[in-house]
């Protein structure tokens, strides 16, 4: 897999359905299910997931997360933990505490907290080459 990210791949091996929150949109209170949620709009609350969770650039979130596999390219008001891999975008603001088993971290990302890799694989850090729009 020489050249190859692995963490770069998150979302290709997500399968079922999809649950959006759009980007004008807020949801108050705990979520919990299956399949891929994409969050553009705000939520409060926790969750618990059995699946990935991308938080898009517009996407706000204030609450504990739990999930799979995360992507985190918006902001974060709470603890973060992926059962799998976590990656935060150059256009993240976190303010809790990151776990992972394998946790991506790129150049800009802005994290108020401590960050915990459970696996064997260190701390990755990257240059974020895909553009935002």
């Amino acid at each position: 897999m020489a050249g190859k990210n692995p963490l770069r791949r998150i979302l290709d091996k997500a399968s079922g359905p999809t649950t959006f929150i759009g980007e004008d949109a807020s949801f108050l209170g705990d979520i919990e299910g299956n399949g891929h949620f994409v969050i553009c709009g705000a939520v409060t609350g926790n969750c618990k997931l059995d699946g990935p969770l991308t938080i898009a650039v517009t996407g706000r979130w204030k609450g504990r997360i739990e999930a799979r596999d995360i992507v985190i390219a918006g902001q974060v008001d709470g603890d973060v933990f992926a059962e799998g891999k976590l990656e935060v975008a150059a256009s993240a603001r976190i303010d809790g505490n990151l776990s992972g088993r394998s946790v991506a971290v790129a150049e800009g990302a802005v994290i108020e907290g401590g960050i915990n890799v459970q696996g064997e694989t260190p701390l990755i850090t990257f240059t974020d080459k895909r553009k935002s729009e």
